[in-house]
């Protein structure tokens, strides 16, 4: 019996979701019972977020920063994350070396391309006063698609990338970047992005949702061990426009595939310290609010995230 899991991306088809792929067309997913249905942001024009599409009940499945976890749960959805997508933080904020900002403080005054997510505008502030600036800065918000060459043109002087996205894309244009990382500015950022549920959901669909994390897992740690091998299976089973270049989806993959396990060789797997970090640090900043506005003081960090779904999942073969 074929069991049918809907998953929402967070953005189009790319090296942070290349295990999803490889297990769809290495046939994980088909071996384990299951029918998987992709669907992309850009469907809607990114109209609806893949957390949101979760919590209306149109996606199981959502791959979505740790912020949303936190966002959707102040205001009573009970979205949590079963896996951490990436083992750890694969972003930076970045500035063109040309334009001389070698440090946070420097971006005072200046244009930040944003994203509009939830606490990004507060993260980027509080990097900028942790390095003794104000915090006093420009959010620009271009459309989804042209942030990163906001950038490039000089219309933004900083934005938040991924490194083994845009990072790559700069090296391979001779693109030259200062990177700011935020736990080198006091910030304990989240699992970005993890892969979230529905409580309810995940509880009743439990071994369903085992065996999607175990062929998913299995996806990411081929792709560990055989990069070039699975940008071509992310490239000719997403069937995506933007994913034509193969030279720089390769130097991608091979960026990416070194974020995807954690030291122990688990895809997927959350350390509680983490998540409790971040909350803390979002409480101490008074940026964690409920559905009336009120300040929340405490947030257990078990409520957050799930590995129950993960047990029994294998480890990679260290080679």
């Amino acid at each position: 019996m074929s069991s049918h899991i809907r998953l929402a991306l967070d953005w189009t088809p790319n090296t942070n979701h290349t295990g999803f792929y490889v297990a769809l067309a290495r046939g994980d997913y088909e071996r384990a019972g299951l029918t998987v249905e992709i669907s992309t942001p850009d469907q809607d024009k990114y109209q609806t977020t893949p957390a949101k599409r979760v919590a209306q009940g149109e996606a199981d499945l959502a791959i979505t920063p740790s912020e949303s976890i936190f966002s959707y749960q102040a205001n009573g959805v009970p979205l949590v994350a079963v896996a951490a997508v990436l083992a750890r933080d694969a972003s930076a904020v970045v500035t063109l070396r040309q334009s001389g900002i070698t440090r946070p403080r420097q971006l005072d005054g200046k244009v930040y391309a944003s994203y509009a997510a939830r606490y990004e505008d507060d993260i980027i502030r509080q990097m900028i006063q942790n390095d003794g600036g104000n915090g006093q800065f420009i959010s620009h918000q271009p459309a989804r698609l042209d942030i990163w060459n906001s950038l490039l043109t000089g219309e933004a002087d900083a934005t938040w990338i991924f490194l083994p996205w845009e990072g790559v894309e700069a090296d391979i244009r001779g693109i030259e970047l200062n990177q700011f990382l935020l736990d080198d500015y006091e910030i304990p950022y989240g699992y970005s992005p993890v892969l979230a549920a529905n409580r309810d959901w995940a509880e009743q669909n439990a071994d369903m949702l085992h065996r999607f994390l175990t062929a998913t897992a299995a996806g990411f740690r081929f792709a560990v061990d055989n990069p070039d091998e699975a940008a071509r299976l992310l490239i000719d089973s997403s069937k995506h426009p933007t994913l034509t270049n193969r030279n720089f989806v390769e130097q991608s993959q091979l960026s990416a595939s070194g974020y995807y396990l954690d030291a122990d060789g688990h895809w997927g797997y959350m350390h509680r310290n983490v998540w409790a970090s971040f909350a803390n640090w979002l409480i101490r900043n008074h940026l964690l609010t409920d559905a009336d506005g009120e300040l929340i003081q405490r947030v257990d960090a078990a409520t957050l995230f799930t590995n129950a779904y993960l047990e029994g999942v294998p480890e990679a073969v260290k080679l």
